[in-house]
């Protein structure tokens, strides 16, 4: 039996609208994680000071009855914990109205949090409770639960309790809607259990969106029935000739739903109208004059990979492309591409894309694109920055007429530039747009990046990681950790909380939380790491 300790509520942070103060932990509950300590920085936080709640074995995790969602979030969080703590943890139907002892995925209800993807979570020494209005808001206060117990629930075998939580409520929701992770798999091809792995790290930090480069010109990396060649040579090789693969269908089918069982949504990327010498190798009726390119490995983009813009073929190919990704893809967007397309007029943008843009919402998605797409894709549509001076007019255009931005500054965001000049000593990460510094992943605002944007248009951020240098997973984790943790946090936080002197021991306290995760982070000395990272 659970026995109430009473307690007072000793620290409180902002509320929602306000600025956050972090507070320290009050002693009495002794080996329990500050909930202050979250990364990203939630919007309320109260301790309550002698109060906190030991898992135990004869615990039940209970979601909300009838509610697939919360039940879908409960055998999520019990699945998580069953095998460090070693308990049955059964999932449970909760009855309206009753208040168990253990673990309850509430959805609905007494919550007062109602913005999209927003959570409340309360502690009492009987009871953890999550409460949510949406799914993601349960999975998103799933992922702070898990950072508020013992750095050993990441370990995949049996550990020994205590299982403890600090008592208080949390209360929380994201500044934005839109916070992306993009994983570059057409220069060097990524397996598929690496980037489930990818996904497992991204959606511990409440990054909500899997932005997937599909297509480049050194490879095309997703089965296509239709145009089987694609796969079969055009996903062949990478740069450097090395790396090739391609997922099959089943593979992607797999990504998505790994992803969305984890509170992430794909959107797959093909690339045009450049970018694409992978297609163009593997079938020569899409190249102007009939002939089939040799598959391209060489470093950077093609000089010989556009496609054909008055080929009619062109468009039946992309047609039947979208057509077959968008089946495979419940999520809302298809990426279109559309970066440095050097040598086009923009009459050729436009008109290019007004006929991609056709084929994506015939097909039942939104269109999404890089920022030299902006203007040239509908109203409404999102587009990405990644470059200061490239058509930020148009851009602005189209912010004004409704559009969406989300913002990836390279020299702040890509996370395959190196972390200093000397990172590493073999040759990983680039330097076009760096080096980038953690401090330097942190220390920017998305509202400041284009003058005269209105900051109602920025959707949310993203952090790119390229795949020209990187060889592998181990590699990929280590540029992307632990700068991709700064983009979560400029993605969630509130604005008025941005603090790098009191966000850098925060990010230091989820060292050991990678290491357990075997995820290979780099041991950056801006940050305090606490022994054992």
């Amino acid at each position: 039996m659970k026995v109430t300790i009473v307690g007072v509520v000793v620290a409180i942070t902002a509320t929602l609208s306000g600025a956050t103060t972090s507070v320290g932990s009050p002693s009495g509950e002794a080996g329990a994680v500050p909930l202050t300590k979250v990364l990203p920085q939630p919007a309320e936080v109260r301790t309550t000071a002698g109060v906190a709640f030991d898992l135990e074995s004869d615990d039940a995790v209970h979601a909300t009855g009838g509610s697939g969602d919360a039940k879908a979030a409960a055998d999520f969080l019990a699945g998580l914990l069953r095998k460090p703590t070693g308990y049955a943890l059964p999932v449970r139907s909760l009855a309206a109205g009753a208040e168990p002892d253990g673990i309850v995925m509430a959805l609905g209800g007494n919550n007062s949090v109602t913005q999209a993807e927003g959570y409340q979570l309360d502690v009492t020494s009987r009871s953890v409770t999550v409460r949510a209005d949406d799914r993601a808001g349960l999975f998103n206060g799933i992922e702070t639960l898990r950072q508020l117990l013992p750095v050993k629930v990441e370990r995949q075998q049996r550990m020994p309790g205590p299982w403890r939580i600090q008592g208080g409520r949390i209360t929380d929701a994201p500044r934005y809607g839109y916070r992306g992770a993009m994983l570059d798999v057409g220069r060097h091809f990524l397996p598929k259990t690496d980037v489930e792995k990818y996904i497992d790290t991204i959606a511990r930090y409440k990054i909500n969106y899997l932005h997937l480069h599909l297509v480049d010109d050194q490879g095309w990396r997703i089965e296509i029935k239709e145009w089987p060649e694609l796969a079969k040579i055009g996903g062949s090789t990478g740069t450097g000739g090395l790396l090739g693969g391609f997922y099959t269908q089943e593979d992607y089918r797999n990504i998505v739903q790994y992803a969305w069982a984890r509170g992430v949504t794909v959107i797959p990327e093909i690339e045009g109208p450049d970018h694409m010498h992978s297609a163009l190798a593997s079938y020569a009726k899409l190249t102007c004059d009939g002939k089939a390119l040799e598959p391209y490995t060489g470093w950077g983009k093609s000089p010989d990979g556009g496609l054909c813009l008055d080929n009619p073929t062109t468009y039946e190919f992309l047609d039947e492309v979208i057509g077959e990704i968008a089946a495979l893809t419940p999520g809302p967007y298809i990426h279109v591409g559309g970066d440095e397309a050097a040598g086009r007029s923009q009459a050729e943008m436009d008109g290019y894309f007004e006929k991609v843009a056709k084929l994506v919402e015939k097909h039942g998605k939104k269109v999404f694109g890089w920022q030299e797409a902006a203007g040239s894709l509908p109203a409404k549509s999102v587009t990405e920055f990644w470059v200061p001076g490239n058509n930020e007019d148009r851009i602005i255009a189209s912010a004004k007429a409704g559009g969406k931005v989300v913002m990836a500054p390279a020299m702040h965001t890509y996370l395959d530039q190196k972390y200093t000049d000397s990172y590493p000593e073999y040759p990983l990460g680039q330097t076009w747009a760096g080096p980038t510094s953690v401090q330097s992943s942190y220390d920017w605002k998305p509202e400041e990046q284009i003058a005269g944007l209105p900051a109602t248009s920025i959707a949310g951020v993203e952090a790119p990681l390229w795949t020209e240098t990187v060889f592998g997973i181990n590699q990929a984790e280590n540029l992307a950790f632990p700068r991709l943790l700064s983009i979560a946090e400029i993605g969630w936080a509130k604005a008025s909380s941005h603090d790098w002197n009191t966000f850098k021991p925060r990010l230091a306290a989820q060292g050991p939380r990678l290491r357990e995760s075997r995820v290979n982070y780099y041991l950056s000395p801006e940050v305090p790491w606490p022994l054992g990272s």
